[in-house]
């Protein structure tokens, strides 16, 4: 479990190799997930304008206690809904991007496997089939994520485990939802179905969540998506190659 987890690592190291060797991938992959970042940063702000109101509309049950102990609970809820929306928006500008430049990260989805020797009778996958391909599995993702969010949310509020067990989970949980997201072209030109690419990447988890973990906490910080989503498009086809061609190698 360990070597998988590491040589998930390597997996996003190679991604960032096979991108970064080629000035024509960086641009093709850093340019939807700019125009998304414009839109997440529009998002953020509106979100920070409006926190307070957010966190007293959540603490209406308060109104009744005193100041502090209601200060106090506005407080954690507002740090809390922030923490919930940070984890969601790493999968939701992923799903963006990759909606938006579903051409562009199909280019170099196709480059990176020639480069791994080919994909026999590869299906074009095209804008308008990636975005609705992307779509459904955003919503899926996003929904699963939710589901996930709400216990985690709650369990924030535990002293000591909601400020360490807590946070770890959310990270592994959204992290493995990112992966599944990262390497949708990747199983979709082989006519791979989302419930498929569901259940080969769960005989790998540990691998899986060594690339995509990484990637998640890399996407935590402010505009790195920009170049470490393109970065991590040819490291979920790496992977995919790897799960699809049967390899059992961790290296």
């Amino acid at each position: 479990m360990i070597k998988d987890f590491g040589a998930g690592i390597a997996l996003l190291l190679r991604g960032f190799k096979l991108v970064f060797s080629s000035p024509k991938r960086v641009l093709v992959g850093a340019l939807p997930a700019v125009i998304t970042a414009a839109l997440m940063i529009t998002g953020w702000v509106l979100l920070f304008l409006h926190i307070d109101s957010i966190a007293d509309w959540l603490t209406g049950f308060a109104d009744s206690w005193s100041e502090t102990w209601r200060n106090v609970v506005e407080v954690a809820v507002g740090i809390s809904v922030i923490a919930a929306i940070l984890g969601l928006s790493v999968l939701l500008f992923t799903a963006i991007t990759i909606m938006i430049g579903g051409p562009f990260y199909e280019y170099i989805a196709e480059e990176v496997e020639d480069e791994l020797g080919g994909v026999p009778e590869a299906e074009q996958v095209g804008w308008w089939r990636g975005f609705l391909v992307g779509l459904r599995g955003t919503i899926l993702l996003v929904g699963t994520s939710i589901l996930f969010a709400i216990p985690l949310f709650l369990c924030g509020f535990i002293p000591v485990v909601g400020q360490t067990v807590v946070p770890v989970l959310a990270v592994c949980i959204n992290g493995y939802l990112l992966g599944i997201e990262l390497t949708g072209i990747p199983f979709t030109r082989r006519g791979r179905s989302f419930k498929q690419r569901r259940q080969i990447l769960a005989t790998r988890r540990a691998l899986v969540l060594g690339f995509a973990v990484p990637t998640y906490l890399l996407c935590l910080i402010p505009l790195a998506a920009i170049i470490v989503i393109p970065a991590a498009m040819a490291g979920g086809t790496v992977l995919s190659h790897r799960l699809l061609s049967g390899d059992r190698a961790t290296a």
